[in-house]
C-alpha cells in the first residue's frame, strides 16, 4: 500500500466553527488528535467525534499548537483539507476483460482513464469495489467505524473464473473478507457485470446461490450486462447479449426472487432494466425492487420514473378536476412520493412545441410519458429523439453516455421546437459539459435553440415538459 499520509494541510475553515474560535487558518497542517496520525478522513471523523480532545497542528512557520477541545458529541470542528479523502485515492490493480475504461478511445480527458478500486468511495459515493486491493486492516477499519453500506463488483463466486475474469491471481480471495464483513452485519450491496459464455448460465445460478449465503447483511445483488463499445481492438473477444439470453437471465432472477422473498422479505438479486428491454418484457411491478437498492445500477430506474410521472400526472388531473373538468381520466398510481408540481393548470401553456433527446435505452418510456403529459396539455407538442450512439458504438444505449457531438450530429435539422430538454446524466457532476468536453453553450449555439437541463424524476420530467415552474 506504500507509506500512509499522516499530515493533512487545511483548505478552508468553516465561518462561525470550533475551528475559526481556535484560530486555526488555511495553510495548517493536522498531524494528530489525540495522539494519534490520522491515516484518512474516516480516521479523523472517529476520532473527533470525542466530546474532549487533543488536536496537534502545525503552522506555515513550523509552530506546533496542542489544542485542547470540549464540544459536542459528534460536533463538527469545521476544517475542510485539500485533499477531501485525507489520503491518495487507491487505483483499481485489476484488469478486467470487461472493463469500460479500457473500452475508451484516447484524447479524451486524463480524470476519465482513471480507474477507482477504493472501499472508502464506496461508502462516501456509492462506488462499487472488488476488494481486490483491500488487506485485513482495511477490512478491519471498516468493522470498527462501521462503515456502510458496502457495495462490492462479485461478478462471480467462482474463485478461478473471478482470477481469470479480473485478470488477477488474488481475485479469487474474496470470500474471507465478505465472510467477515458479513459476521460484522456490516451492509453489504452486490453486482455481477453478465459475460456472455463466461459468468452467465449455470455459472451464474452458482454464484447466486453461493451469493444468499450472506443475506440479510447482503441486501441486494444486481445483474447487468457488459457495456461494449466500438474500441476493444486487442480486448478479450466478448459478444453482445441477445433477446433470448436476456429471457434466460430474467427467468433465472425472477426464480430466485420467488423462492427468497417468503423467507427474507427481499427480493434480493435484480435483472437492471437492459434485460427486460431487450427481452421485449415489462418491468417489474414497483414492489419488486426493494426500495431501488440498485439504481445506481440500472435497476429500476425505468419503473421508477413511470410511477413518479403518473403521480405527477395524478395530480394534475386532480387539480383539473377541482378547477370543473368532468371528462373521465384514467386511475393513476401514487401515494404522494416526491415534490409537488406548481401551476399545473396554467393556460399561458398552451401552444409549445419542444423537443427531448435521450438515448436508445430510454427512449419508448420517454415517448410514451411525454404522450400521457400532452394528451392533458392540448396545444402542446413534444419531439422525441431517440440518439444513436456513434461515439462509443451502437450497443452503448444509456443517455449517460451520449456526447454533445452526437447530439449535434444528430440533433441538427431536426424539428426541435422552442427548447431542446437534456437529461442531468449526460453532463459532467455539477458542470454544463458533455464528456467530449463540448459545452451546453455550445451546442445552444450550433442548434440555435434554448437547452434546458431536467433532472432525473418523474416530477422534474412532467414539470419540464408541461412548461410548470420548478422543472
Amino acid at each position: 500500500m506504500g507509506v500512509r499520509q499522516t499530515e493533512h494541510k487545511i483548505k478552508r475553515i468553516l465561518p462561525g466553527s470550533i475551528a475559526q474560535e481556535l484560530e486555526l487558518e488555511a495553510g495548517d497542517v493536522l498531524l494528530e488528535v489525540n495522539g494519534q496520525p490520522v491515516e484518512d478522513v474516516f480516521d479523523y471523523h472517529y476520532l473527533t467525534n470525542e466530546e474532549e480532545l487533543t488536536v496537534l497542528v502545525r503552522k506555515p512557520d513550523g509552530e506546533e499548537w496542542e489544542l485542547e477541545i470540549e464540544k459536542e458529541f459528534e460536533e463538527d470542528l469545521g476544517i475542510e483539507f485539500e485533499n477531501s479523502l485525507m489520503d491518495e485515492y487507491r487505483s483499481c490493480r485489476n484488469k478486467c476483460i470487461f472493463c469500460f475504461i479500457d473500452q475508451m478511445p484516447k484524447g479524451m480527458r486524463d480524470t476519465l482513464y482513471f480507474k477507482d478500486d477504493d472501499s472508502r468511495l464506496s461508502f462516501l459515493q456509492g462506488n462499487y469495489v472488488t476488494l481486490t486491493n483491500m488487506s485485513d486492516h482495511d477490512i478491519e477499519r471498516i468493522i470498527r467505524y462501521h462503515l456502510e453500506p458496502i457495495n462490492i463488483s462479485f461478478h462471480t463466486m467462482n474463485p478461478q473464473l473471478r482470477c481469470r475474469m479480473l485478470n488477477n491471481r488474488f481475485a479469487g480471495d474474496l470470500l474471507p473478507k465478505v465472510e467477515a464483513l458479513s459476521r460484522a452485519g456490516i451492509e453489504m450491496n452486490g453486482q455481477i457485470v453478465l459475460c456472455r459464455g463466461l459468468n452467465d448460465g449455470d455459472e451464474l445460478e452458482y454464484s447466486i446461490q453461493k451469493l444468499t449465503e450472506y443475506l440479510p447483511s447482503l441486501k441486494s445483488v444486481s445483474v447487468v450486462p457488459v457495456g461494449l463499445t466500438k474500441f476493444r481492438d486487442g480486448l478479450y473477444p466478448l459478444e453482445p447479449f441477445a433477446a433470448q439470453d436476456a429471457e434466460k437471465v430474467i427467468d433465472a432472477i425472477e426464480a430466485w426472487q420467488k423462492k427468497l422473498y417468503p423467507k427474507y422479505g427481499l427480493h434480493f438479486v435484480h435483472a437492471s432494466d437492459e434485460w427486460y428491454i431487450l427481452a421485449g418484457r415489462e418491468f417489474p411491478e414497483e414492489e419488486r425492487y426493494d426500495g431501488y437498492l440498485q439504481l445506481e445500477n440500472g435497476v429500476g430506474m425505468m419503473r421508477l420514473l413511470y410511477e413518479e410521472t403518473m403521480e405527477a400526472l395524478a395530480q394534475i388531473d386532480a387539480e383539473a378536476d377541482a378547477g370543473g373538468r368532468t371528462d373521465p381520466l384514467p386511475d393513476r398510481k401514487g401515494a404522494g412520493r416526491g415534490r409537488t408540481v406548481a401551476n399545473a393548470s396554467d393556460d399561458r401553456l398552451e401552444y409549445r412545441e419542444i423537443s427531448i433527446a435521450t438515448g436508445r435505452l430510454a427512449a419508448p418510456l420517454i415517448r410514451d410519458l411525454c404522450g400521457e403529459i400532452t394528451r392533458r396539455r392540448p396545444g402542446l407538442t413534444v419531439h422525441v429523439h431517440e440518439i444513436t450512439n456513434h461515439f462509443f458504438g451502437e450497443l452503448i444505449t444509456v443517455s449517460g453516455l451520449i456526447t454533445g457531438t452526437d447530439l449535434l450530429e444528430q440533433l441538427k435539422g431536426q424539428t426541435l421546437g422552442t427548447e431542446l430538454l437534456l437529461p442531468v446524466n449526460m453532463l459532467r457532476s455539477g458542470e454544463r459539459v458533455f464528456l467530449d468536453d463540448v459545452t451546453v453553450e455550445e451546442l445552444e449555439k450550433a442548434l440555435q435553440i434554448k437547452v434546458r437541463i431536467v433532472k432525473s424524476s418523474g416530477q422534474d420530467l412532467v414539470a419540464a415538459v408541461a412548461g410548470c415552474e420548478g422543472g
